[in-house]
């Protein structure tokens, strides 16, 4: 079965490797290929230009015929049926929360089955709430903590669950929003959380600085340790509201993250306040479908005119279905 691959030396290949693992981009569904001098990794998609940096001198893509990999038995093979939950770190986290007790534990057997990557179940007991973004769990299943290391893009995120929000669905968002940053430029994420964005991008090295804003004091706790994780240079972490920061850093900012989507309209005058002159707001919302864009530019507009400064729109795109006619939105906007 033909599939793009990276062809290493075999004195590389296990360097390699463990790159591919980082970067979650090893494909599993076929066998790893070799000859005499040569390994041959097989690549679920191609490195981005950003990620080549971690790569070896030697290694070349090209394509190559690979051996299925025995299948290995799946949740839906002993259920029945395909559980719905996403995986952070080593912890599964099912994602209806009106599951009852039994149903969740066979869901929860059933992942520890066929997962071995899995080492904790969890449901949660409430949707994401308060200023902190957090919500509530209850341990279904094998180890009781709420605490793991994502990776993601190469980096790693140390995170508690319980105490900081943290999803993976946004990972190509992250890495999309990455692709705007240039050489020099400082950056401000004005709801960092744990560091998904902020961290990706300081360790590209193109931005001379980014700083990282939370109001959770557990989020920028596991923030700062996730820099340190992951040896970033220029980035700063910030404990406090972003509506104060932002006094302290104006006009400051080539590029403003807003990933708040329920509320970031209620900080357009910051972010407005932070963003120097031609810099660009990425601006996050939740959104009816008869109402993607409109509304929200007219937000961003409204926010720029009040401090005397137009807009120009770059983009907008939807990121992700969130819920029955809703939408989580992006719009990028120049301020000038």
């Amino acid at each position: 079965m033909k599939r793009q691959c990276i062809k290493v030396p075999k004195k590389k290949g296990e360097t390699v490797r463990r790159i591919l693992l980082e970067l979650e981009i090893l494909d599993n569904s076929v066998k790893i290929g070799s000859d005499e001098a040569f390994l041959y990794l097989p690549l679920s998609r191609e490195p981005a230009p950003d990620e080549l940096e971690n790569f070896p001198e030697e290694i070349e893509f090209i394509e190559f015929d690979f051996k299925l990999q025995e299948k290995k038995p799946v949740p839906e093979n002993l259920l029945g049926f395909s559980p719905a939950y996403e995986v952070i770190g080593d912890i599964a986290l099912l994602e209806d929360p009106e599951l009852d007790k039994q149903k969740a534990s066979r869901i929860a057997d059933a992942l520890l089955q066929t997962q071995p990557n899995i080492k904790t179940v969890l449901k949660p007991l409430t949707p994401v709430t308060g200023e902190f973004r957090v919500r509530e769990f209850e341990v279904i299943a094998g180890e009781m903590r709420t605490e793991t290391i994502h990776r993601e893009y190469g980096c790693r995120y140390k995170v508690d669950l319980a105490r900081a929000y943290f999803t993976p669905r946004l990972s190509t968002e992250r890495s999309r929003i990455l692709s705007w940053i240039k050489e020099g430029d400082t950056v401000v994420d004005m709801f960092a959380g744990v560091g998904p964005y902020s961290i990706l991008i300081a360790k590209s090295k193109k931005p001379s600085k980014v700083l990282a804003i939370d109001k959770n004091p557990d989020a920028v706790y596991y923030l700062r340790e996730n820099i340190i994780l992951n040896s970033a240079k220029n980035i700063e972490a910030v404990e406090g509201d972003a509506r104060e920061e932002a006094k302290k850093f104006a006009g400051s900012a080539d590029h403003v993250i807003m990933n708040l989507p329920h509320s970031a309209s209620e900080f357009l005058d910051s972010a407005v306040l932070l963003t120097k002159s031609g810099g660009i707001i990425h601006y996050y919302g939740i959104t009816p479908e008869d109402d993607l864009f409109e509304s929200s530019i007219e937000l961003v507009r409204k926010a720029a005119e009040k401090a005397g400064r137009k807009i120009e729109v770059l983009d907008k795109r939807v990121v992700r279905s969130y819920a029955p006619h809703q939408y989580n939105i992006c719009i990028e906007a120049r301020i000038v």
